[in-house]
């Protein structure tokens, strides 16, 4: 969700702009621009689109200079159009800025400036941010540095900016508060990301920002980083992860479909190091150096948004049933607004594949304010959820582009599973022999996942008949139920048709009545100890005249017979089943908007990294 990419140094700064704003479209956009310094001219470009069409804008213009800052734009304030894109000026034209987050009392200041005689050229609530800087410095003369401190101490929400002066061209500013910017320190020069993607190749030294700090990047001169009451803060330089850069997507069509095949090896990636098949054991570093912290909990408190909310419903299941031990799972978004009652003997669980989310974080904030413990679950190393939580477990399942979450589901799944088997065996409430084979059956996984995908070519052929389809029901029970959920969450993000996720009990309370020969409705009807359930579910709705496509264990004769088509996946234990039966799920809603011709890696209003409210 929007991106920013800075330059400053010896070299051309717009193709490393451009590459920059190219690594970070995975998070979603949906204009783009870029704002170069050189000899005492500061020359902007801005395209409403993608960036090819920001390159395409400013193909004939003269794209000089060896400083500059660049953005891509998810729109919040305003529409998405070239006024409103990034970078926004100041009324002489003297700044230039670029910001993610929101600026929640930009229509006050605004009035005010108003009132000083100012014009707007957007809607947006960044430009009021630069007019108040340069109001700070022709009405109050404060330098720039002082006028961006005295600034963002008046605005109220969330931000990272970063900010080219046309007549220093030797300087750039960057700031951030509750949204995410990394700094790079190459050799004589610096980037500015709101991630490591864009930096990676281009130096292996990177400083985090927190929140509250100003970073001033001086073209010859160390990095100097202060807060906002100008004192000196001192900063950690680190290296690049490895594994960090620009993806490719290996012959297959889309990052989508390369990600969901990726699956069987990101779980093995995630066990490495941590299963012990011959053994059957789970080590988990985290559990091992918190031990007792986390065996003592008398409650654990799951804080997510999206699909990773849904793997925590199955966390949930998961620590309850291995560990005897109650857990909530709340939307990060509401958590923080419901009043929670949270105290010390509370371990808070945040999910989040970015490590990134600006609800999971504030969440964070809360639960550590109220004496929580915080176990972080992130994909992204050194991201701001894996640093301000008190420990936590990797997901290690790589770059994740498609902005439909496939292989982060069943990789935090994995690290749920995890996490509950080694508390259980810690805390002593999982019999040994049920102990040794979950882990020996989760040994297994990989390879039955790759039978599942076998069947990619099955569903692709399927799923052209469902492009008719106005809505779907997904359904499903224990573990399934929060599958179904995700199922249904990937369809409507990816194919815009209207989908919900139930459990199949509750079908018969108010989502029945939406039955008839046009509305597919997806069953999870695996061997398990629900199937009966499931079974007349299933039968519930095709009296009446439902059409029924049902996920199914192989072998399965019963609810073959009964619906309209089946997808089959390997028998497994059923608190593994999610792992497995997401999968013809993924693969069914990818193809299904594929064949609507959707661009299923960049959906419409969609970002990757959640960083705004």
């Amino acid at each position: 969700m929007c991106g920013i990419t800075g330059y400053i140094g010896t070299r051309e700064a717009w193709p490393i702009l451009i590459e920059g704003l190219r690594r970070l479209e995975y998070r979603g956009y949906d204009s783009a621009g870029a704002a170069l310094v050189n000899n005492g001219s500061l020359s902007v470009y801005k395209a409403k689109g993608k960036v090819a069409d920001l390159e395409s804008a400013a193909a004939d213009k003269d794209r000089s200079g060896t400083a500059g800052i660049a953005h891509t734009r998810w729109a919040t304030h305003g529409e998405p159009n070239t006024a409103n894109a990034h970078p926004h000026l100041s009324p002489s034209g003297r700044l230039a800025i670029v910001h993610n987050g929101i600026i929640e009392n930009y229509a006050t200041i605004k009035s005010r400036l108003r009132q000083e005689g100012y014009e707007f050229k957007s809607t947006t609530d960044t430009e009021v941010l630069v007019y108040l800087i340069e109001y700070l410095m022709q009405k109050h003369g404060k330098g720039l540095l002082e006028a961006v401190q005295s600034a963002l101490a008046e605005v109220v929400g969330a931000y990272a900016i970063a900010l080219a002066d046309r007549d220093d061209p030797d300087m750039l500013i960057a700031a951030r508060k509750s949204s995410p910017l990394v700094i790079g320190i190459g050799d004589g020069e610096f980037y500015i990301a709101s991630d490591v993607s864009p930096i990676a190749g281009c130096t292996d030294k990177v400083v985090y920002m927190e929140d509250g700090e100003i970073a001033i990047m001086r073209r010859g001169e160390p990095l100097k980083i202060v807060d906002l009451k100008n004192v000196e803060c001192r900063h950690e330089v680190r290296p690049v992860p490895e594994n960090i850069g620009l993806a490719g997507k290996d012959g297959f069509a889309h990052f989508m479909l390369k990600e969901i095949h990726e699956q069987p090896d990101c779980i093995i990636d995630c066990m490495r190091g941590r299963v012990d098949g011959p053994l059957g054991t789970v080590r988990l570093s985290a559990v091992t150096e918190n031990k007792e912290r986390l065996s003592a909990a008398r409650r654990f408190v799951i804080v997510a948004c999206g699909t990773s909310w849904h793997a925590g419903l199955i966390g949930k299941q998961y620590i309850e049933t291995f560990c005897h031990v109650p857990v909530e799972v709340a939307y990060a978004s509401e958590f923080r607004y419901s009043n929670p009652v949270i105290d010390s003997s509370d371990v808070v669980i945040a999910i989040s594949q970015s490590g990134e989310t600006a609800d999971t974080l504030a969440a964070i904030e809360l639960a550590k304010s109220k004496g929580a413990f915080i176990y972080g679950i992130c994909n992204v190393v050194g991201s701001s959820i894996a640093r301000a939580t008190d420990t936590g477990s990797y997901i290690h399942v790589g770059p994740e582009i498609g902005v439909a979450s496939t292989k982060a589901f069943t990789g935090q799944v994995a690290v749920l599973l995890l996490l509950a088997l080694n508390l259980a065996e810690a805390m002593g409430t999982m019999k040994p022999e049920t102990y040794h084979a979950t882990v020996k059956a989760l040994m297994e996984i990989p390879d039955k996942m790759r039978e599942v995908l076998k069947s990619d070519k099955v569903i692709a052929g399927l799923s052209r008949t469902f492009t008719y389809a106005h809505n779907f029901i997904y359904l499903g029970r224990g573990f399934s139920y929060p599958v179904a959920l995700e199922g249904a969450l990937k369809l409507k993000e990816i194919s815009y048709i209207h989908a919900e996720g139930y459990p199949a009990a509750e079908m018969k309370h108010g989502p029945i009545a939406l039955i008839d020969a046009e509305m597919p409705v997806v069953f999870i009807a695996t061997k398990n100890a629900m199937y009966e359930k499931v079974l007349s579910n299933v039968q519930e709705i095709k009296a009446r005249k439902g059409r029924v496509l049902a996920v199914v264990t192989a072998g399965d004769k019963v609810v073959s017979s009964i619906a309209d088509d089946v997808l089959e996946v390997p028998e497994t234990l059923e608190c593994l089943e999610p792992l497995i039966v997401s999968i013809p799920l993924q693969l069914l809603a990818y193809h299904i908007a594929v064949c609507k011709g959707k661009d299923v890696d960049r959906p419409r209003n969609l970002a990757k990294s959640v960083t705004v409210e």
